[in-house]
Formats: structure tokens, C-alpha cells, sequence
């Protein structure tokens, strides 16, 4: 497959995203394939670990390839969406719970499903050009990929911010996030996969690893506390709206941007899935709720249109000019019943 490059190389799988071009976008393809490989790795010991890298300089995965997603949810056909979401996210648990080390390199764009792919492994290295991001409220649906497992984790409410701002987390604050592990300069990366490939030995990772600068979200988590604790979307915008600095203006302006019902959700998400009993089955099944439901109920063809097909950035969004109604969020998170994500076995 010209998209994507599976092989043995030493004692590593490798998998590396080949199309720079369209920065690495994963398509329906590409993510069988890597399910595939790591189903026959998994017990193959002349595999000792898993290295996932991507070609070019801008994205290791920018995030889905929705094109296809988009034309059968314009034709009423929301069984191709969410069956893609489905196989997409029992990849995201195997990577989550594989028996052996992943390795993941993390060079510009991380967002969306590159999250889901490169931020569940056990080793997610980040450089100087990383930004990792979930932005899925931009297109009428909410982080998934595993991505509220990881935001509900998030240090106090870092989760909401970046769920519903979408901003871009550098290399030292999305460590601090708990989307990245380790910092390593990006001269140092093949080196040290070629290390990887000859020894199995992921303790290279922790000699190579140096400390970032320090991101601007971890200066701003007073504001972000303050202003993004509440019990729903209204509480957050009335908070912000009630401060004059520049924090409140700039997050109003990206809450601005987003679908509503999106943003109202994912605040639900979050903290519904936060306590103990986290895991990631929850996290997936949670997010399969509203991705099963979003192109007959939620905004995600008119973020879409908005975004990627006219382009004209002014999405007609539900509940743009009024509180999104707690039944809405509910009618979006409820269980599915025999539609439930069912993430055990392999791909159907």
C-alpha cells in the first residue's frame, strides 16, 4: 500500500505513514492495515517492539481522511461512518493495551485520529515541530480516538480547555497534558530508530530524552481552572464573558468557532468518564455514542461542508444562538443499545 509502509526491520515492527502530502491523513485502508500488523506481531518474538513513524516534515497525522465519510453521510448512509469508527477505534485500544512496546515519533501536526494512533503507545516522543491537538469540535464532533481518555487525565481543566478551544499543544505542554511522554531534538530521531531496530532497547529513549521550554498553557492553568470548572458550556461562556483580559477573549473566540453541541458534549464526556474507574473501553464507548449519532443528529456534514467542501468557514451550527438543552447532550450520549462499540476480536 503506497499510503503506508509495514515491515520487520531488525528486532522492530515498523509502520511509517507515507503521504505527506495530505499529511499523513489516515484513511479506512491505513488503519486496517496497522490492526493487521499488530494482530500478527503480537505474538511473533522475533518482534520485540512496535516504532510508528511518519515521512515528511510538517505531520506525522494530521488526522482522518473524512472525504468518504462526508459523501456517504450526504447520501443517508451512516452505516460506512460508523462502521469506520468502530474498526477505527478498536485500533485505538489495541495500541492503548498492546502486550509489547510502541514507539511513536511525533514531528508536527499530531490531531485527531494521529492522536489516536501515536498518543496510546508506551513511548510518544515529541520534538521541536510537534503540536498535537484535538479538534474535533471545529467539525461538529467531539475528541474520540481515545482522546477523552487522556483529557479527562489531564491535569485540572486542561481536559475542557483543550477539548472545546482545540488549541495546539507544543512539545513541553503536551507532555504536561499526558499526550507525549518524552522530548527528544528531531536530528536525534533516526539514529536512534536505527538503535531501536538493532536492539529492542527502549531505555535509549530516557538517555536521549532533554527538557523542553516550557509551554504557555501551564502559565495560564489559574485562568484555565477558574474559568472552565463548570457544571456545563453556559457556565464556561458566562465565566469567560464576565472577565475582561486577553485569556477570556482569546478562548471566547476559539469557543466561538466550534459546534456547540459538540463542545456541550464533550464538557459531559469528560465529566462523566473522570474518577477511578477510567479506562479506555470506556472512554472509546462513550465517544462511539455521539460518532455513531453525529451525521443524523449532531453538525458533523455541516462542519464538514463548512470546513473542507465550500470552505467558507461559516458553519450553521445547532444551538448557535441559545444554551444547548441538557436534552440534547443526553439524546447524543445515551447508550446505543445492539449498536453498542463492541472493541474485542479483530476486524469484521
Amino acid at each position: 500500500m503506497s499510503d503506508i509502509s509495514i515491515r520487520i526491520t531488525g528486532v522492530a515492527g515498523r509502520i511509517t505513514l507515507t503521504r505527506p502530502k495530505a499529511l499523513n491523513a489516515m484513511t479506512y485502508d491505513m488503519c486496517l492495515a496497522i490492526e493487521d500488523a499488530l494482530d500478527r506481531w503480537r505474538d511473533d518474538d522475533a518482534v520485540q517492539l512496535v516504532v510508528i513513524d511518519a515521512e515528511g516534515d510538517r505531520a506525522f497525522c494530521s488526522g482522518g481522511d473524512i472525504a468518504d465519510l462526508y459523501a456517504s453521510g450526504r447520501k443517508g448512509d451512516f452505516a460506512y461512518g460508523q462502521k469506520f469508527w468502530a474498526d477505527e477505534y478498536r485500533l485505538n485500544a489495541k495500541i492503548f493495551t498492546y502486550p509489547k512496546p510502541v514507539v511513536s515519533f511525533l514531528q508536527g501536526f499530531v490531531m485527531g485520529g494521529g492522536v489516536g494512533i501515536g498518543c496510546h503507545g508506551s513511548h510518544r516522543i515529541v520534538g521541536e515541530s510537534s503540536q498535537i491537538a484535538m479538534p474535533e469540535v471545529g467539525i461538529g464532533l467531539i475528541p474520540d480516538v481515545g482522546g477523552t481518555l487522556m483529557l479527562a487525565l489531564a491535569p485540572g481543566r486542561l481536559g475542557e480547555y483543550l477539548g472545546t478551544t482545540a488549541s495546539r499543544m507544543g512539545p513541553s505542554d503536551a507532555i504536561f497534558a499526558g499526550f507525549a511522554d518524552s522530548y527528544i531534538p528531531q536530528s536525534k530521531w533516526p539514529n536512534l530508530i536505527d538503535q531501536l531496530e538493532t536492539t529492542g532497547y527502549t531505555e535509549l529513549l530516557d538517555t536521549a530524552a532533554e527538557t523542553p521550554d516550557t509551554g504557555p498553557l501551564q502559565a495560564q492553568m489559574d485562568d484555565i481552572n477558574r474559568h472552565f470548572g463548570g457544571e456545563g458550556l453556559g457556565d464556561i461562556l458566562r465565566s469567560l464573558s464576565a472577565e475582561d483580559s486577553d485569556f477570556a477573549r482569546a478562548a471566547l473566540k476559539s469557543l466561538g468557532r466550534n459546534s456547540p453541541l459538540s463542545m456541550a458534549c464533550t464538557i459531559e464526556a469528560l465529566h462523566r468518564l473522570r474518577g477511578p474507574s477510567l479506562t479506555i473501553e470506556k472512554a472509546l464507548d462513550l465517544e462511539y455514542r455521539f460518532t455513531a449519532r453525529a451525521m443524523e443528529h449532531g453538525d458533523f456534514l455541516e462542519g464538514i461542508r463548512a470546513a473542507i467542501i465550500d470552505k467558507d468557514r461559516s458553519p450553521k451550527w445547532q444551538y448557535a444562538d441559545t444554551d444547548v438543552p441538557p436534552s440534547a447532550v443526553s439524546k447524543m450520549l445515551r447508550p446505543l443499545g445492539d449498536m453498542a462499540l463492541k472493541l474485542g476480536g479483530t476486524k469484521t
